[in-house]
């Protein structure tokens, strides 16, 4: 009897999970989580799966009918884009917004703030595909608005995504321009700030306005609703501000 009630339970427990799923872009990939585990604590019947990528390529994705619930985007343009192409149902609205920061395996001295990549020893300078990547129209906006980019075009090596552009720095490039939330990641606490990381200057670029909007197959999902409230609420800013992102 007791082994019976027990499956009852677990029966019971089974039909009334929900599994959802969001699509990320990767330089929300070192907060998504601890972003998850605190969803979960208040919505324990809610699993919410992941995909990871550039938020062009994850926008093809969507355009191509994949069965994603939420999009959480590097910029508004795509999560625009859908929704005016109605394969977002929700107003496209502001979760957070990045910033930018040079990083090198190798001490460096970054008083000279972005004209460090000037240095004569760097020849290999890591930044996100500009054509794909939020994050990496961002870099070749830095790196254009402070006349560098002449000097510099032949040094320039693109990752696919932010997280391929980290791994570029840290292992192939002398510096790059990276995502700063990926600098608080238990994984690069090892590399210290004024010596191997600074942040760039954000006149050097537009704001990266991050977008979430709820897509078709989201649409009148509670718990697809559930985990965009969550986004938006304080819990949710609390930490992504301890991943280096600003929140309204």
């Amino acid at each position: 009897m007791k082994r019976y009630m027990l499956f009852f339970v677990w029966s019971f427990m089974t039909l009334n999970a929900v599994e959802i799923t969001v699509a990320v872009s990767t330089n929300v990939s070192y907060a998504i989580e601890p972003l998850k585990k605190a969803f979960k604590e208040v919505n324990p019947d809610t699993t919410v799966n992941v995909v990871l990528g550039s938020s062009g390529k994850l926008t093809a994705q969507i355009r191509h009918g994949a069965p994603f619930d939420l999009f959480m985007s590097a910029n508004m343009v795509y999560p625009n884009v859908l929704y005016k192409e109605k394969l977002a149902v929700s107003k496209p609205v502001v979760y957070a917004q990045g910033s930018l920061a040079l990083l090198s395996v190798k001490g460096r001295n970054y008083s000279n703030k972005i004209y460090v990549l000037k240095d004569m020893d760097i020849q290999k300078i890591a930044i996100a595909n500009p054509k794909t990547a939020p994050y990496g129209v961002a870099a070749m906006e830095v790196i254009k608005n402070a006349k560098l980019y002449e000097v510099l075009k032949d040094k320039l090596v693109y990752g696919e995504s932010v997280s391929q552009t980290v791994a570029y720095t840290t292992t192939a490039a002398d510096i790059g321009i990276i995502v700063m939330s990926s600098l608080f990641s238990p994984q690069m606490s090892h590399f210290k700030e004024a010596i191997h990381w600074s942040e760039i200057d954000e006149g050097l670029y537009t704001p990266i306005d991050q977008g979430i909007v709820i897509l078709m197959h989201g649409e009148g999902i509670t718990e697809v609703k559930a985990f965009y409230d969550f986004i938006l609420g304080n819990k949710a800013k609390e930490i992504l501000k301890s991943f280096g992102y600003k929140v309204l």
